[in-house]
């Protein structure tokens, strides 16, 4: 190739190379920028549902208690900068704590938003091993809601009583699940007692982010945490409404059987089997009414845990405007610690024709899950009988 050539070659490369380039950042912008934060949201929320793996471990507590120890930090950070407590940046560029504080300042609401996104993402998983389809899902919506708004709350971080509300629904949602974790304990009794942490953490965070101020009355103190404290007197009425899922209590499994026999560790479940493209089917949905039928669950409690579980069978006849009524609640002293959760049956003869369910429920009546199916005087098996072992 000659000189001439070369040059020619030069001068048409030059512009089609930058063309290439500047089609694909317009790409990049129009396309994939604004997928770019859904990606990375279900990423997290997929990391999280792979590594939290038990309530009761003490690598995944820790790891929380440490989000939640940064995000009171920055919380203090942030509010004492926006009242001009923190000195100013001083002109030499020495590294000590006040240069990087004022170097790390422009990232504290991205900071804030990661660390509440982790918190946010981790409940929803830890509660909706414990949730049903009742009540209790109401509290795991709200908790999914915090999540999701916080993908697009970041720019609104420089409110101290947003944040400081924040702190006081993300530590009182750890403590629920904690305290019982670590005393052994699940009653009402433990969730106030978390409730009181939770204000005193909060108190506490605020009296830090306004120390330095002269004279400053309690009152100012009191105007910050009023929504904190709402949010826990709030989350306490749906606690005494059995609003809150019963966490760390979770329904592994439950269903209703023809017979249930234990067979050295293991336990024999008998139903019958479905037609050939229900392969979901485990367990009976119709029954008859002159032959025992067995519910069975299994309760995954932590290991420090434990307590009694209610078998709360209730019935009513196939009358639209008709109410279930309690017909046996059987209490069953369970023991934490199994990973497939703690196994347990009761019996029940001559049931009445009409729809059945047998609520799982704490001693305090807070639903673990429920196993619904109905019984029929005319019912006669119309496939093969099937044994499982659990």
């Amino acid at each position: 190739m000659n000189l001439t050539t070369h040059k020619l070659t030069s001068t048409y490369t030059a512009p089609l190379t930058s063309a290439l380039a500047q089609t694909m950042l317009q790409w990049h912008s129009r396309f994939l920028k604004p997928i770019l934060p859904a990606v990375f949201f279900f990423a997290g929320v997929t990391y999280d549902t792979l590594t939290l793996t038990r309530i009761d471990r003490l690598l995944d507590n820790l790891i929380i208690l440490l989000y939640l120890t940064l995000l009171g930090t920055l919380i203090i950070l942030t509010g004492r900068f926006q009242l001009g407590l923190v000195p100013p940046n001083p002109d030499r560029p020495d590294w000590n704590v006040l240069s990087l504080m004022h170097r790390a300042r422009p990232h504290f609401a991205k900071a804030l938003q990661f660390l509440l996104g982790g918190l946010f993402s981790a409940y929803a998983i830890l509660y909706s091993q414990s949730a049903s389809f009742s009540t209790t899902a109401i509290f795991l919506g709200i908790i999914l809601g915090f999540l999701i708004a916080n993908e697009f709350l970041s720019n609104q971080y420089s409110s101290l009583k947003m944040l400081v509300g924040l702190f006081a629904i993300v530590t009182l949602s750890f403590m629920t699940f904690f305290l019982p974790v670590l005393t052994g304990w699940m009653n009402a009794s433990v969730f106030l007692i978390g409730a009181v942490i939770t204000i005193a953490v909060v108190w506490h965070t605020v009296r830090l982010t306004l120390r330095g101020i002269p004279n400053l009355p309690v009152r100012a103190s009191l105007t910050i945490c009023l929504p904190a404290f709402g949010v826990v007197g709030l989350c306490t009425a749906l606690y005494f409404l059995n609003w809150i899922p019963p966490i760390p209590l979770s329904l592994k499994s439950g269903g209703i059987y023809h017979h249930i026999e234990k067979q050295q560790n293991q336990y024999a479940l008998t139903y019958e089997d479905g037609p050939w493209y229900a392969v979901w089917k485990r367990s009976d949905d119709r029954v008859g009414t002159d032959t025992p039928v067995y519910s069975f669950s299994s309760v995954f409690a932590p290991i420090t845990l434990h307590t009694t579980i209610y078998h709360h069978w209730e019935w009513r006849p196939l009358t639209k405007s008709a109410e279930f009524i309690t017909t046996d609640r059987i209490p069953i002293s369970i023991t934490g610690g199994r990973e497939h959760g703690y196994r347990m049956y009761t019996m029940k003869r001559r049931l009445q024709p009409g729809e059945w369910r047998v609520n799982v429920e704490t001693e305090d009546g807070r639903l673990i899950g429920r196993i619904t199916f109905a019984a029929d005087a005319n019912y006669s098996p119309s496939h093969d009988l099937t044994t499982i072992t659990q």
